[in-house]
């Protein structure tokens, strides 16, 4: 399975593209998106382009993206959610599945701490897929790839779970309580194993 992770901005959008061949993971592409000092409006279409590009060019089965963080300014809550809906028009456009993470959710994943700082997010992309990350927007989309990836169920029965975890449900089939903790909680074992089989 191959996805495409977003971290995104207007000025500066990072991307990452995983694949996932068993238990094995590899890093197809990344990279950061500049338009530069162009107006709003061109600087979205020139996203757009972009991501679209890098979809056609990977061959992404699944776009995972960054929820929004609530603890902006307003105007910068307006920046980040136009870019966003930019990163979604692109998925939507090639039609592609989307999927929204935290970026607590992600840093936990990845690193083990929901709190990790951009440094340690680089230094886990480096040493999980052995990559030469710079950038912490390139970190930040590969480990929103990751994300996902460490979610993907693998079986019939883990992905009735994943459904009833996405609809709310929060139950098993069994009965037994599954709220969206204890599979955030199941997330980092699972990048340690990836990192393990590289």
């Amino acid at each position: 399975m191959v996805v495409l992770g977003i971290d995104p901005g207007s000025r500066r959008c990072g991307y990452g593209v995983v694949e996932r061949v068993g238990a094995r993971l590899r890093a197809l592409e990344w990279g950061v998106l500049s338009p530069g000092d162009l107006h709003m409006a061109e600087r979205l279409a020139f996203i757009l382009a972009a991501l679209s590009e890098v979809i056609d060019r990977t061959r992404a089965e699944a776009v995972s993206v960054e929820t929004a963080f609530f603890g902006l300014s307003p105007r910068s809550a307006l920046v980040l959610g136009q870019a966003r809906g930019v990163a979604l028009a692109a998925a939507a456009r090639a039609g592609l599945p989307v999927f929204e993470y935290a970026p607590a959710e992600v840093k936990r994943a990845f690193t083990g701490s929901g709190r990790a700082e951009k440094a340690q997010m680089v230094r886990t992309a480096r040493t999980v897929l052995g990559v030469p990350v710079r950038s912490p927007d390139e970190a930040d989309a590969i480990a929103i790839a990751m994300c996902h990836l460490a979610r993907v169920p693998r079986s019939p029965a883990l992905m009735a779970l994943a459904g009833d975890l996405r609809a709310g449900r929060g139950r098993a089939r069994g009965g037994a309580s599954r709220g969206p903790g204890k599979a955030v909680a199941l997330l980092r074992p699972a990048v340690r194993r990836f990192g393990a089989a590289r």
